[in-house]
């Protein structure tokens, strides 16, 4: 059974949450969910047969799909991996889109699908809403995308948000929410004069160096996503384990003999938006714990900001963080999307302009904050505002959730389904469910390297039932997350539920033991020893070809050179 005890919001806060336009009205206890998980880890992969897989690639994408599968197979001639998005990537091969409308998405072939990935998270009102198109057609007509000079809605957008978010006393609008991570880091340590970064493990706050630390999975350090990045990168970056205050308080007081804690940052709902819930008080205790050891209370809200409420996360757990990021609906939709904001006594050491002598966080970009990126921002938060769009998304996720967990339980499966508001969580193998968070380096490093490949295996076979979803129709990220819209009615979710259902029919129980699908997995990958080692021959090969060429072009640069300065003397 899959079911999951939720509490009501207005009996453990006191609010109507509904009525304050927050599109949570319940919340899981954390550990409830993370012994799911457990649970769900310890068993079995529970996945669509590679006998069903293959005829879905037969049948529907081979068939139906060949317009994606031409264009994205010469894409791949071009372009890295095919596609330019993470989020693109799919099994057997990504789908290329044409056409975004409210809860559906069309692809270059016709095909039509129930749109749970919302781009990321951004979309809430639904895709390519008339009255911010709209205002965006107008703004491109009168004034481009970008000028470079200052624009009216970048002040209708830092007011508006302000107006919804009273801690967000000002506002500047950057490229994206990796921009804004970065820039919110480099004002917490002119503010603070201190310089070491606290993360949760598992989150993600964007690409930059520092931050691709502990990613996705807690505890993996920078043994996982960091290839190119030097390790330096991460001496003043420390990782805590998801929902443990008292893991927190220990390294701020560690920290304090090292010169002091900059920031703590976080994902409000969790890391991974919520793949790894918190509980409902955890957000208060980190800020506590802020205050007292002087470090600044960062917020990401990328993610949940416009989308759990008006207020953002910080109005629905009634905390004031110093900074706040903001990304996805920020730009409505649009591009350009991030930003930080906070009190005024941080923001402001962000203030535009050339060098004037004062010592401030420098931050740019040519597309921040340009005039269709601000003003699609501003429209689309009114909108949210104007048609209760967080309420209508909430009730969307709630019923999908429920729904989900009525079709897991009639099929009897392992699955955990969850929710926080229009944030909707399925975990079919629990690829990213594991926590090998430790204060001591081998007690991390010794699983993260032992049970790597069964991660893999499993990440593999939710690539396999998120294959299955898009050939019934549904798109989702990466099989396990969803997010819904305002755009979701209750026709649309029960549409999807019986999608849904025609997947969970053809899912059987691996029964092979895990070691065999370890080594299934790593023949087939070139992981083995044959494989390895072939792989090892080729890069010596390659290596030996580039030394030689760069060596061949060494000499043709110096006789070029020598050529050109005999030209030049001569003039």
């Amino acid at each position: 059974m899959s079911d999951i005890k939720y509490y009501s919001l207005k009996e453990v806060t006191g609010r109507d949450m509904t009525a304050e336009h927050y599109g949570v009205s319940r919340w899981a206890d954390p550990k409830e969910i993370n012994a799911k998980l457990k649970e769900l880890t310890d068993k079995n992969v529970f996945c669509i047969t590679d006998e069903e897989y293959k005829r879905i690639c037969s049948e529907y994408y081979d068939v139906k799909c060949a317009g994606s599968k031409k264009v994205t197979g010469e894409a791949k001639k071009f372009i890295p991996g095919g596609v330019q998005h993470n989020l693109a990537f799919n099994k057997p091969f990504p789908m290329c889109m044409v056409k975004a409308e409210g809860a559906y998405l069309y692809d270059i072939d016709g095909n039509k699908y129930t749109d749970f990935l919302q781009a990321g998270g951004p979309t809430i009102l639904g895709s390519n809403f008339p009255s911010v198109q709209q205002e965006a057609i107008e703004l491109i007509k009168d004034c481009g995308p970008v000028t470079g000079l200052f624009h009216e809605a970048e002040l209708l957008i830092a007011k508006e948000i302000n107006k919804h978010m009273p801690g967000v006393e000002m506002f500047r609008m950057l490229g994206s929410g990796t921009e804004s991570v970065m820039a919110a880091i480099r004002v917490a340590r002119c503010a603070t004069r201190k310089k070491r970064v606290i993360k949760v493990g598992g989150a993600y706050h964007g690409w930059s160096d520092q931050m691709v630390y502990g990613l996705k999975i807690p505890g993996t350090r920078q043994y996982l996503e960091s290839h190119g990045i030097p390790n330096q990168s991460f001496e003043l970056i420390d990782e805590v384990r998801p929902n443990d205050l008292e893991m927190l308080e220990d390294y701020l007081k560690a920290n304090r003999r090292k010169g002091g804690t900059a920031c703590v940052i976080v994902e409000p709902v969790g890391p991974e938006s919520g793949t790894r819930p918190v509980a409902w008080n955890y957000n208060k205790g980190v800020e506590l714990l802020c205050r007292k050891y002087g470090a600044l209370f960062i917020f990401d809200e990328v993610v949940t900001g416009f989308r759990v409420g008006l207020g953002g996360a910080q109005g629905l757990f009634g905390v004031n963080p110093d900074l706040t990021i903001f990304g996805k609906i920020v730009a409505g939709g649009y591009p350009a999307a991030g930003g930080v904001g906070g009190k005024k006594e941080y923001v402001s050491c962000m203030a535009a302009g050339v060098a004037s002598g004062m010592k401030r966080a420098y931050v740019g970009g040519t597309l921040a904050a340009n005039p269709l990126s601000a003003m699609a921002g501003y429209c689309a938060i009114k909108a949210i505002a104007d048609n209760d769009a967080c309420v209508k998304a909430g009730h969307a996720g709630d019923r999908l959730t429920d729904g989900l967990v009525q079709l897991i339980n009639k099929y009897n499966l392992p699955y955990v389904a969850y929710n926080q508001g229009s944030i909707v969580h399925l975990e079919c193998t629990a690829a990213m469910s594991y926590d090998f968070s430790s204060k001591h380096l081998l007690k991390s490093l010794i699983p993260v390297l032992t049970k790597q490949d069964m991660i893999y295996v499993r990440k593999e076979a939710m690539e396999m039932m998120g294959a299955a979803y898009m050939a019934n129709g549904i798109v989702t990220l990466a099989g396990s997350r969803l997010y819904t819209s305002m755009a979701d009615t209750d026709e649309v979710i029960d549409e999807a539920l019986g999608k849904f259902e025609d997947v969970f029919k053809l899912v059987a129980e691996r029964t092979a033991p895990m070691e065999q699908q370890v080594a299934d997995f790593k023949k087939a990958h070139g992981k083995d020893k044959e494989g390895k080692a072939a792989k090892k021959a080729k890069a010596k090969q390659e290596i030996a070809q580039r030394n030689a060429d760069a060596k061949q072009a060494a000499k043709q640069a110096a006789k070029d050179l020598k050529a050109l300065k005999a030209k030049t003397f001569k003039c």
